[in-house]
């Protein structure tokens, strides 16, 4: 099976869909999941071929903490990095506290994305 570089969860079709467009014209291979629950499914099949996941904190399912929760129960070592364009402070917080790699407000800085993603495959066993 192929190994996937970077996961991205995120509601909004047209940015996630155009962000993994974004990462693979840097050489990267990706998977989109639209929702919480298709997501954490996704991800207990094929967490051994992901190296990073990018996760909106709002979905219309779940809430971004809950799926993170869900991730890193089933494979704690994964890095995630939440994606928000509403996020608090105190989301911020908590994420970390939950184990998130780091928290980006959208938009997205594609480059910054890049230079994160290259640091967690230099210093993993990805």
């Amino acid at each position: 099976m192929k190994h996937i570089d970077i996961l991205i969860i995120d509601d909004e079709t047209k940015f996630a869909d155009m962000l993994a467009k974004r990462i693979e014209l840097r050489g990267c291979s990706t998977a989109v999941c639209y929702d919480g629950k298709s997501a954490l499914g996704w991800v207990k099949e094929n967490s051994d071929r992901v190296s990073l996941i990018l996760l909106d904190l709002r979905l219309p399912d779940l809430y971004g903490t809950e799926v993170l929760i869900g991730i890193k129960k089933i494979n704690p070592v994964i890095p995630v990095v939440i994606l928000t364009g509403h996020g608090t402070e105190k989301d911020r917080k908590e994420c970390e506290s939950l184990g998130a790699y780091r928290f980006i407000h959208k938009p997205l800085n594609i480059d910054e994305l890049m230079v994160i993603f290259e640091h967690i495959r230099e210093t993993s066993a990805c």
